[in-house]
């Protein structure tokens, strides 16, 4: 600074003054801020620090862009370490979340491929089999473990999880076995006729419930009560068996129960193992109690008397 003289006004000796730190603030609360002109002329570290504080206040030139804080930091920010103002760490994941964007977009343009139906309809064949097969057996092992099963809470937990994971693996095996037969069926004979999906189901039925555990056999007879009922249905629909004047349920539901109970009465040990538990529960226990507590309360007696 100069000594203020007469006629000499006191001021700066520099002909241009340098732009206030970004941190300077202006009228009203917003950032003094030079020209963009000026601006432009800054390193590229000090243009980056006031391009985020004038898309903070909204303060910008004529003519500037505006860019909406906490967006993708300019091209020229990039380049520097974020010690020096720059956008290292922000660069990188704005880079990381264009490459997922891209990756997005072309597996969404492979599954758009008719050319690849087949295969991509197995891999999702793969995946429903999985999902359904964990819906469906989850809650079922919870409620049987709790009600029929003894053991602790952690023996009881990990019979859940196998039983789960068993009836999953193997639906999900299957469709995938079935599918993938159908598929390559059908391309080699160029048509897909009727015995195609019999002889896919069959050697997927071999190679998957082909081992003799509860999961599978549960699994099994649960298809043969509907192969049955569904075998009637289409034996009258064909022609092959009259119509019934009458519903034949309450027929099929005497026989059912008749021959049920005779196999559990007289040949116990040709039932499945649950199915046993649950009439002994319902038909040998109701013979035994001793007092009120095991007659309404409980199934047996707790105590030793």
């Amino acid at each position: 600074m100069t000594r203020a003289g007469p006629g000499r006004p006191a001021g700066p000796t520099a002909t241009s003054a340098a732009p206030p730190p970004p941190s300077a603030a202006g009228g009203a609360g917003r950032p003094a801020h030079p020209p963009l002109a000026a601006r432009q002329a800054l390193p590229a570290n000090e243009q980056f620090r006031w391009r985020r504080l004038l898309a903070k206040s909204d303060d910008r030139q004529p003519g500037e862009p505006m860019r909406a804080a906490g967006g993708a930091p300019p091209p020229e920010a990039c380049a520097l370490p974020a010690a020096d103002g720059g956008a290292g760490g922000r660069c990188a994941m704005a880079g990381g979340g264009d490459a997922l964007r891209a990756l997005l977009r072309a597996a969404n343009a492979l599954l758009q491929q008719r050319r690849y139906h087949a295969a991509l309809a197995v891999l999702k064949g793969f995946r429903n089999g999985a999902v359904y097969g964990a819906k469906i057996r989850a809650p079922h092992a919870l409620v049987m473990t709790f009600l029929f099963k003894s053991g602790s809470l952690r023996e009881k937990l990990k019979s859940i999880a196998q039983a789960t994971y068993t009836h999953s693996r193997n639906l999900a095996y299957f469709v995938f076995t079935y599918k993938g037969l159908m598929a390559l069926q059908s391309r080699l004979q160029g048509k897909k006729i009727p015995f195609h999906s019999f002889f896919a189901a069959c050697i997927g039925g071999w190679l998957v419930f082909g081992e003799n555990n509860p999961i599978n056999s549960q699994i099994i007879m649960y298809l043969l009560s509907r192969i049955l009922f569904g075998l009637s249905r289409l034996a009258v629909d064909k022609g092959y068996v009259p119509q019934p004047k009458q519903d034949p349920f309450p027929l099929v539901a005497a026989l059912i129960w008749g021959t049920v109970l005779w196999l559990f009465e007289y040949h116990r040990q040709t039932l499945q193992p649950s199915l046993q538990s649950s009439m002994t529960y319902l038909y040998d226990d109701s013979d035994e109690w001793h007092d009120i507590s095991d007659f309404l309360i409980h199934n047996k007696r707790t105590d030793s008397k």
